[in-house]
C-alpha cells in the first residue's frame, strides 16, 4: 500500500453518501416487499375454467417426425408434425423433456394442453408441475398448438 494514503481519513461526504444510497435501498426493498410492487405471482392457479383440454403424448419417429397422439382415447393419432416443422412445438417439447429427464420421470405420462375460458391456452406436465402459458408467445406460436387441441378427432 502506498504511504500516501496510510493516515488519510475517507472524506464525511463520501461516507454519507454511501450511507444514504444503502438506506435507500433497504427503505427501498422493504417497501417494494411489503406493497407486492413489481412482483408477479407465477405459481397461482388461473382464475378462469378450462373450455378444453387434452392429454397428448408426444414421441419421436425414426423418420425425424413427431407423433402426437391422445393418451386418453386409445392412444388415437391426433396429428404428425414433420420433420423440420413445427419448430416451437418441438422447442417446448424439448424443454419440458429435458427437464422430466433431469427429474428422473420418463416420456410416459401425458402433458395436459388447456384453452380456458378466457381466451388463454396452457401446456401442463403434470409429471413435474410446470406449466407454461403459450399465448405469451404470441398468436402464431399458441396456434401451433391450439391446433392440436381443435384437430380432426375433436376435444374433449
Amino acid at each position: 500500500m502506498s504511504e500516501d494514503f496510510v493516515d488519510r481519513p475517507i472524506p464525511r461526504g463520501v461516507l454519507l453518501g454511501a450511507a444514504a444510497l444503502v438506506g435507500f435501498a433497504l427503505v427501498s426493498a422493504t417497501a417494494a416487499r411489503v406493497s407486492g410492487t413489481g412482483t408477479a405471482e407465477f405459481s397461482a392457479a388461473p382464475t378462469a375454467a378450462p373450455a378444453a383440454s387434452r392429454e397428448l403424448r408426444f414421441e419421436d419417429q425414426s423418420d425425424g417426425s413427431v407423433a402426437v397422439y391422445e393418451a386418453g382415447r386409445g392412444g388415437e393419432v391426433v396429428d404428425v408434425l414433420a420433420p423440420g416443422t413445427n419448430g416451437f412445438v418441438r422447442g417446448v417439447m424439448r424443454a419440458l423433456a429435458r427437464e422430466r429427464k433431469s427429474n428422473e420421470i420418463g416420456p410416459g405420462p401425458a402433458f395436459r394442453l388447456s384453452r380456458w375460458d378466457d381466451g388463454r391456452l396452457s401446456l401442463e406436465d403434470p409429471a413435474t408441475g410446470r406449466r407454461i402459458e403459450l399465448t405469451a408467445f404470441g398468436p402464431t406460436n399458441r396456434e401451433a398448438f391450439a391446433r392440436l387441441l381443435e384437430s380432426r378427432r375433436g376435444a374433449q
